[in-house]
Order: structure tokens, then sequence, then C-alpha cells
């Protein structure tokens, strides 16, 4: 497979392709549950970068949350995309509005 560079801009299809592309080998054989633990150990490091970290830290941290997140997403055969249109496409999953109505204490 040739080296394709990623796009400046890329949708969350696009980068679940290129993360499955990358790795889904290394990713099958580590499995879920390894991929899971990958994923607990960057949202670590990015609480700890949103404590005390640089912007430059904090955004590197997102994207590893992301990219462990799509690994999992892989892994187990979910499309974010469908999935991510199937829960808000139609709007708050709680309250049905684009324009969130639930009360603060209530997660939608």
């Amino acid at each position: 497979m040739t080296n394709h560079p990623c796009p400046p801009q890329v949708s969350l299809a696009d980068f679940q392709l290129l993360i499955r592309r990358m790795y889904h080998e290394k990713d099958v054989a580590r499995g879920v549950e390894g991929t899971f633990m990958w994923l607990m150990e960057e949202v670590g490091e990015l609480a700890t970068a949103l404590r005390s970290g640089s912007h430059e830290e904090r955004v590197g941290e997102f994207a590893d949350v992301l990219a462990w997140l799509v690994t999992i997403a892989n892994v187990v055969g979910v499309d974010l995309t469908e999935a991510v249109l199937k829960k808000y496409g139609a709007g708050c999953p709680g309250c049905g509005r684009f324009d969130c109505t639930c009360p603060n204490a209530e997660k939608p």
C-alpha cells in the first residue's frame, strides 16, 4: 500500500479509514481489551494535559484519544459516522432538539 498523507481536513469516516489502513492488523491482534487499556491510558494523559499541559500537549492528547476510540470501533466493526448520525443526527437524544433543553443535571 502506498503512503497517503492525511489531507488538511479529515472527516470522521476518513479518519476511521486512515487508522484502519495504518494499524488494523496490529489492532485486531491486540484485541478489544488491550486496545481499551490503551484508550484509558490516553484519557489519563489527556486529563493531565487539561490540568497542567500546554495547548500543544492538549491538542496531541485529544488526537490520541480520538485515534484509540476509532481503533476500538474498527476492531469491533462499528462505523462511527453511522453511530453518530443514529444517536445525534436528529438532535439531542434526551430532548430531541438541536439546541438542547435538557436540565443541566442530566446528561442527554
